[in-house]
């Protein structure tokens, strides 16, 4: 393989990640203390640290929900599978992650309603089966967040690599790079147009015909191996969505009015995202692979590439030269310590509550929690860095951690829903489901990887049809396993038990949450409790649970059955025009996502931002 030289040197590369890192880290810091000292949003207390005070609105939640699934991996998986597989595969990416983003909602509701002061679901989890159950599901969501976080290290270090040799704010910036990317391929000289960009893939053709997809075509969502792969990422993701703490942390984060419509408006949103820029991409690479503006010309990209997942900085670079390095740097940058950082304070708060406040110091004050807090990011960034650095050099990379990584984190799945939705469930199921179904999972990926492959390597398990039904096994073998124990021995739990339940950190350093030192001493301190917060009535509750219900139903219906689905069936050929339709749908829905997640949080913040600003303006 003949080497390409790096489009950025390696002082671009340290400039954007310590850099702009630094900028990032000294802003968070200076509208921390802004916020602190105008508006009283105090990080010194764990309600806030952790949870936001349990009062964080739409805009911000949905923000937040797209930015904790805008995975650098996304970005370049999404084009990877339209490389392989055509046009079908972002719109399977895309259809894989959001209905599960909007099925949340509807746990994020039942939660809220069952125990309003909880940190993390795992809590729920020990308040109902106890020490044993809730150990094993803790290292069930650590290993869950490892390997989401192992999965998308690869992935960006690799484009990273090549390229040199907050929540809100990485979100909005990773939207309009991907606003301005895919704009700018459309419009290149290179591409001429969305006509052109068809005619370019027609072009193509010969070189990549694709097994199982009707006519060999790139052009047609009759694709078996795209289905595949859209079966495989939509259980996966179920068990990356309903496995992560993360999630549940943010829904106890929002106000109860918050929760479904933020979680609504983030998965529909976040649709777009692999949609437009996978397919948009993907076709330029495939379009322009042959073509002198291509960086791997006169060859065509090798397997290795294309499963680390360089697709789209070589299409980005063949349309925009070095500012389409520069766009695939930051948004692999931006995206990579957007997620990442949500999977470190997932982690984090179950070092501190379910670890060190549970185990350990059952009183811990604010200043402990938060400590412990801060460790558990040390130690998790410390750990999943060796194990990416372990998984690299043993050969493993982005494209396979994408297949198989729902073998290891979907055994949960099942067992943690139950936990919150099904009273009957036993200690005994919750404890041996999830652990069964993961030894059936690993047994049916190894075997099948055996039987088709005829041998067991890292190649052999990163196929696409070993992990499907090791996925499959690992996802639904634990719902069969914990409703077959529970019928020997069901219990009848009672839900109150769990409302009762107190979980919020009530002290700061000794001092009573309901007074705050000042010069003149002790005085009472304004804030809501959390059960304040949630004094939303039990009918209204179960208002906002129906309706997360039935848009979880919608969203899965609509992205994943009634629209691709009879495509997949028809068994046709895209023609110029159905093209340039797709993508004109996909480019208003990206736009209309960036308005959403970019400017409806600051619409909807403008109170506090109108406060904020006054605040500072008269110094009051």
């Amino acid at each position: 393989m003949s080497q390409i030289s790096p489009p950025l040197s390696q002082g671009v590369g340290y400039g954007v990640v310590i850099g702009v890192g630094l900028a990032f880290a000294a802003g968070m810091m200076v509208v921390t203390n802004t916020l602190k000292k105008t508006v009283g949003e105090d990080n010194s207390k764990a309600e806030t640290f952790i949870v936001a005070n349990r009062s964080v609105g739409t805009g911000l939640v949905a923000s937040a929900v797209v930015s904790s699934w805008l995975w650098s991996t996304a970005l370049l998986s999404a084009v990877l599978v339209a490389y392989q597989y055509g046009i079908s595969g972002p719109f399977w990416y895309g259809a894989g992650c959001s209905p599960m983003i909007v099925c949340f909602a509807y746990l994020g509701t039942v939660c809220k309603r069952r125990v309003p002061s909880a940190h993390t679901v795992l809590e729920i989890i020990k308040i109902r089966y106890g020490t044993l159950a809730h150990l094993r599901f803790t290292f069930l969501a650590v290993v869950n967040n490892l390997f989401n976080t192992i999965n998308m290290i690869l992935g960006a270090s690799s484009a990273i690599t090549y390229l040199f040799l907050t929540d809100y704010i990485h979100t909005f910036i990773i939207l309009i790079l991907c606003c301005y990317v895919t704009l700018k391929a459309l419009t290149s000289p290179e591409v001429g147009s969305i006509g052109g960009l068809y005619d370019l893939v027609v072009a193509a053709q010969p070189n990549h015909s694709v097994d199982g997809n009707y006519q060999g075509s790139l052009l047609t969502m009759t694709s078996q191996q795209g289905i595949f792969f859209a079966i495989i990422l939509l259980v996966s993701n179920f068990g990356a969505v309903i496995m992560d703490t993360g999630y549940f942390t943010k829904a106890f984060a929002a106000s109860p009015e918050g929760v479904v419509p933020g979680y609504v408006i983030g998965g529909i949103s976040y649709f777009s995202i692999p949609w437009a820029l996978g397919t948009v991409m993907g076709m330029v690479a495939l379009g322009l692979e042959t073509t002198k503006a291509f960086p791997t010309y006169p060859r065509m990209m090798t397997s290795t590439e294309v499963t680390n997942g360089l697709a789209l900085p070589y299409a980005a670079i063949a349309v925009a030269g070095k500012g389409g390095a520069v766009a695939t740097l930051l948004m692999t940058f931006m995206a990579v310590t957007s997620t990442l950082s949500a999977q470190v304070i997932a982690v984090s708060s179950i070092v501190a509550f379910d670890g060190y406040r549970t185990y350990f110091n059952k009183s811990a004050t604010n200043k402990e929690v938060i400590l412990w807090s801060r460790i558990g990011v040390v130690l998790f960034g410390l750990v999943a860095a060796g194990l990416t650095a372990l998984f690299h050099y043993v050969g493993i990379d982005m494209g396979w951690t994408l297949y198989m990584i729902g073998v290891i984190t979907c055994p949960g799945i099942f067992p943690l829903i139950l936990s919150i939705l099904w009273r009957k469930q036993s200690r005994l199921a919750v404890i041996a489901s999830a652990y069964l179904g993961l030894l059936t999972g690993l047994a049916v990926w190894l075997g099948t990887a055996h039987r088709f492959y005829g041998s067991v390597t890292v190649s052999s398990t990163g196929q696409t049809l070993p992990c499907m039904y090791g996925t499959v096994a690992s996802a639904f073998s634990p719902l069969l396993y914990s409703v077959i124990i529970t019928l020997f021995s069901p219990e009848d739990f009672n839900w109150t038990s769990l409302s009762k339940s107190s979980l919020a950190v009530s002290e700061l350093d000794g001092t009573s949450e309901d007074t705050v030192e000042t010069e003149t001493g002790k005085k009472p301190r304004i804030t809501e409790t959390s059960e304040d917060q949630d004094d939303t009535s039990e009918a209204t509750q179960k208002r906002w649970s129906r309706y997360a219900l039935f848009w979880a139903i919608a969203t899965f219906l609509g992205h994943w059955v009634l629209w691709p689905l009879p495509m997949y069936a028809a068994k046709f050929i895209f023609s110029k025009g159905l093209f340039i339709a797709w993508i004109v749908v996909a480019e208003i829905w990206l736009w209309v996502t960036l308005l959403t997640v970019g400017f409806y949080p600051l619409w909807n913040g403008r109170h506090k931002i109108l406060l904020i600003a006054r605040s500072i303006t008269t110094g009051a």
